[in-house]
């Protein structure tokens, strides 16, 4: 196979997934198929964030291994290109634990203490219960200097782009921040990386909650047609709509959502005018929309099922990926060690 070389004067773009379980339809609108794109525009580095899961599930680490390969047979199945796009496992590139270890040397504690995303996350986790900053002194640094490892993983590529949602722009922030400490205590190595805002997805479950397999509530990647068209045949709507002549306001529907990323504006009009109306019952309003969903997905769910079948080639073409990922990491450690002399 000829491999296809994207542009490389627009700089190098970084991104990674937590895997946490098998890719749903809120990943991949989310995050997943804009990499897809990415790829064919940049010189791509997307990568499988397993030391990251310990961030918040340091106790549970027995099914990281099968959730890493899962994660690679969903990035291969959606469309990413190993042959454009480098694609490997963190843990399986030691110098970014290095690289974030002196990131860590020099890094003000306080500058970890303001993220608002990482007190966002205690919270939510039931780790904290005050704003104070003080309160964030009693979860585990992994939690704590997660931005500091993420830095560590976007600089060590020198990526000048990191696709991130708007909640993620304070980690991106404070990158920039440790690249310019680092440059100016020892000599100018690293690029100030810029946030490459993603358009937010709102992607509802079938329960109308956010879209999380731990909310039983997900439409998987791996999911063949017949399974999709059950679920979101059954996702809530307008509760307005008890019966069928009720009508109600597609504003306030949570499958709306999925048409208004999948739909065409003609069948956008016609849905609404049909639900505030009364003009077209809700499972008739749906299968408009499903019809999109399974069109994209189907094929992706083929794919997954003949990878499944052939795990031994996709930790393969992962391995292959691990090694281009070293070759420029270890380059670039060579060049943190004599700045910050430790060369040889």
């Amino acid at each position: 196979m000829d491999t296809i070389q994207p542009p490389q004067s627009s700089g190098i773009v970084l991104s990674g997934m937590r895997p946490t379980g098998r890719l749903h339809l809120g990943r991949w609108l989310g995050a997943l198929r804009n990499w897809i794109r990415l790829q064919r525009e940049r010189r791509c580095f997307f990568f499988i964030a397993d030391w990251h899961v310990l961030t918040t599930r340091q106790e549970n680490t027995g099914d990281i291994q099968g959730n890493a390969l899962d994660m690679m047979i969903d990035f291969l199945s959606g469309g990413l290109n190993p042959e454009q796009a480098v694609i490997f496992r963190q843990s399986a590139i030691k110098e970014h634990a290095e690289l974030h270890l002196l990131f860590s040397m020099i890094i003000p504690t306080p500058w970890l203490l303001r993220n608002p995303t990482i007190k966002e996350q205690a919270r939510e986790l039931g780790l904290v219960q005050s704003e104070d900053d003080a309160a964030l002194t009693t979860v585990n640094y992994g939690l704590l200097g997660y931005p500091v490892l993420q830095a560590a993983d976007i600089l060590i590529y020198k990526a000048s782009g990191v696709p991130v949602g708007i909640d993620q722009v304070p980690h991106i922030e404070l990158t920039r921040e440790i690249a310019r400490r680092f440059n100016h205590l020892y000599r100018p190595v690293f690029p100030e990386p810029e946030a490459l805002l993603t358009e937010a997805q709102k992607v509802p479950g079938t329960d109308g909650r956010k879209m999380s397999a731990s909310y039983n509530n997900a439409v998987f990647l791996s999911d063949p047609p017949q399974v999709i068209e059950q679920k979101l045949g059954r996702m809530m709507t307008d509760p307005r709509r008890v019966r069928r002549p009720d009508p109600g306001e597609p504003f306030d529907c949570p499958a709306f959502n999925l048409h208004r990323i999948y739909c065409t504006p003609e069948e956008i009009e016609y849905v609404m005018k049909g639900c505030r109306t009364a003009g077209i019952g809700c499972l008739e309003c749906k299968h408009i929309m499903i019809k999109h969903v399974v069109a994209e997905l189907g094929p992706i769910s083929e794919r997954r099922a003949d990878l499944e079948a052939r795990p031994k080639e996709v930790l393969e073409i992962l391995e292959h990926g691990n090694e281009r990922a070293r070759k420029v990491a270890t380059t670039t450690m060579e060049e943190v060690r004599e700045a910050m002399g430790f060369g040889e």
